[in-house]
């Protein structure tokens, strides 16, 4: 019998040294994807769309986002819920790591690089 669930360890993700992704199809046809970002300071996120809405959940830090026309600082404890298809990006603008869940309601990433 399988199991009824999937464990997976964060370092099992791919990861591309500030990023570790998990794609839902990869894991059990699972109805999203994930994001967990560990971003040096200063690094950044270029703009892009998604066919789907994006919500970041800053655990720690900060970071200045632009969405759409806004350009806005979230710290440790908000949440950013950026709409589909309108642009997006950020810049870990604080002196420590920004640690952030950024969650994709789609089971595959679909980004569309704007720069």
């Amino acid at each position: 019998m399988d199991a009824d669930y999937l464990l997976i360890n964060r370092d099992d993700l791919p990861f591309d040294g500030s990023t570790y992704e998990f794609q839902g199809y990869l894991h059990g046809d699972t109805d999203a994807s994930f994001i967990w970002v560990d971003m040096p300071p200063g690094e950044n996120v270029r703009l892009h769309t998604h066919p789907y809405k994006e919500v970041f959940i800053v655990l720690e830090g900060k970071a200045t986002y632009i969405v759409g026309s806004a350009t806005l600082e979230a710290r440790a404890g908000q949440i950013l819920v950026a709409p589909a298809d309108v642009p997006h990006g950020f810049t870990n603008s604080g002196d420590v790591p920004l640690k952030q869940i950024d969650i994709h309601f789609s089971k595959r990433f679909v980004t569309h690089w704007l720069e």
